[in-house]
């Protein structure tokens, strides 16, 4: 009777038990795991195919599964640095744990593969942006004039600039994209912000930090940039408007500018048609105020 017991009761833990698996997302990650003797699988399709297996089995019995982004070189690295030998299964478990706490990650949440790699690769991308901008932006410095921390008043600045531009936007869904092309890689945030009829701004706050950060090093480095807000909004046409990165604040850009910019093919230069049922105007005032008396 205790033994049966005991069953049960492991068996309700292992339901409260929230695990985390590495995923191999891609062909070329697949082959490099392969040198590996420990690493079993020959086919990527297979494997991805067992994977979705097992993520519906872990739901069907309520074990809630955590995916992370398992990347063969950081991989190598982590047991070169750890001592671990890389080719057993326990320092792949320990790797996993380690991206569990510190890597990024996504539910599942009984979405097929197809659906959830690609999310799981773009908030890869968010984090690894967030993390480069964020340490080119600690390498900004003092000011030479007042001393004061040029990253950290950059990032004050782009806060307060993010909460106007959303003030000012109409209600709906607001998607804004924030570029920075003048640091050693071109950086770019994305940001998806929902306003209700109340006036209540509902947004990701880890997008919201990505975005602000890679705005800030844009305003901290004086680089060249630009922001663009589309909103969206039922039996209404959507609105695009954006500013230019210029000197420590933004620029409107004009109607035509946005036109343009929507409009031209990046890689060919080529005209593009414009999309029925946009509107390509000018930003609202953001009331940026007077011009401060010291500039970094």
């Amino acid at each position: 009777m205790a033994h049966t017991a005991h069953q049960t009761m492991r068996r309700v833990l292992r339901r409260e038990i929230a695990g985390t698996i590495g995923l191999l997302t891609d062909e070329h990650d697949f082959r490099a795991m392969r040198r590996y003797r420990s690493f079993t699988f020959d086919d990527h399709t297979t494997y991805l195919e067992q994977m979705e297996a097992l993520l519906r089995t872990r739901a069907a019995q309520g074990t809630h599964t955590t995916l992370a982004l398992f990347d063969p070189e950081e991989y190598a690295a982590f047991c070169a640095e750890t001592g671990l030998d890389p080719d057993i299964p326990a320092s792949r478990t320990r790797f996993t744990a380690e991206l569990a706490a510190t890597g990024a990650t996504v539910p599942y949440e009984g979405q097929a593969l197809t659906d959830l790699v690609p999310a799981l690769v773009d908030e890869a991308v968010r984090q690894a942006t967030w993390e480069y901008a964020s340490t080119l932006l600690a390498r900004v410095g003092p000011c030479a004039t007042c001393g004061e921390d040029i990253g950290r008043a950059a990032f004050t600045h782009a806060t307060d600039l993010l909460a106007r531009i959303l003030e000012t936007a109409s209600p709906g869904d607001r998607h804004l994209v924030c570029s920075v092309s003048g640091t050693p890689e071109t950086l770019v945030a994305v940001l998806h912000a929902d306003k209700d009829t109340d006036g209540a701004t509902h947004l990701d706050e880890a997008e919201a930090l990505e975005f602000t950060t890679v705005l800030a090093l844009g305003l901290a480095t004086r680089s060249p940039g630009g922001l663009v807000m589309r909103t969206s909004a039922p039996n209404t046409a959507d609105r695009v408007y954006g500013w230019r990165l210029r000197g420590n604040g933004l620029e409107p850009l004009t109607a035509g500018e946005v036109f343009d910019a929507y409009c031209t093919d990046v890689e060919s230069g080529d005209l593009i048609s414009p999309e029925s049922n946009v509107d390509y105007c000018v930003p609202p005032d953001l009331g940026q105020g007077e011009t401060p008396r010291h500039r970094h």
